[in-house]
């Protein structure tokens, strides 16, 4: 005997007809719905479900990871700063290495003030107390007319603030 499977209609959208189901929940999903992921089409809802787990950040992380990484940054802008006094290739060789070894020792300093926790948007606020933490620095340069010094804090929030987010949320680029 032969089984004639008919067609469900999505659960976020009655009027659609659909024979895909979520990997997870089997809710019949239509493909506006339907979210690819390694395991298959998942529903909006079962995504949202399974971000949540990854995201253990509570409202203190914010505060004090952001004045974490605003206090190493100042302090890394500050360093920066009397290496853009040397000046000459040696100083533009030295701020291309210490901008990204700093970015790592400010994300390291948070992560532990954060105690690990993890969310998106914990790691774009760490992210901005950088160019906070930076401010200082970039505006006496800027009052100063020394604008070696403000290239160089430029360079140093252009090449630290990327390492600081990817070092943060954990992206790896090479395993």
């Amino acid at each position: 005997m032969t089984e004639t499977i008919l067609p469900n209609h999505c659960t976020n959208h009655p009027n659609v007809e659909t024979m895909l189901r979520c990997s997870r929940c089997e809710k019949p999903i239509c493909p506006k719905c339907a979210i690819k992921s390694p395991v298959g089409y998942r529903c909006p809802e079962c995504i949202r479900s399974q971000q949540k787990i990854f995201e253990t950040a509570i409202w203190s992380d914010y505060l004090f990871g952001a004045i974490a990484a605003a206090f190493l940054s100042g302090v890394a802008s500050t360093l920066i700063g009397l290496i853009g006094m040397i000046g000459g290739f040696f100083g533009w060789f030295l701020i291309a290495a210490a901008a990204p070894t700093a970015g790592v020792a400010i994300a390291e300093g948070a992560r532990f003030v954060i105690k690990k926790r993890r969310s998106r948007n914990l790691f774009l606020t760490i992210s901005a107390a950088v160019v906070v933490g930076a401010l200082p620095a970039i505006l006496s340069n800027l009052v100063g007319l020394d604008f070696f010094g403000f290239a160089f804090q430029v360079i140093y929030l252009v090449l630290a603030v990327p390492t600081v987010y990817t070092r943060s949320s954990g992206i790896q680029l090479f395993k």
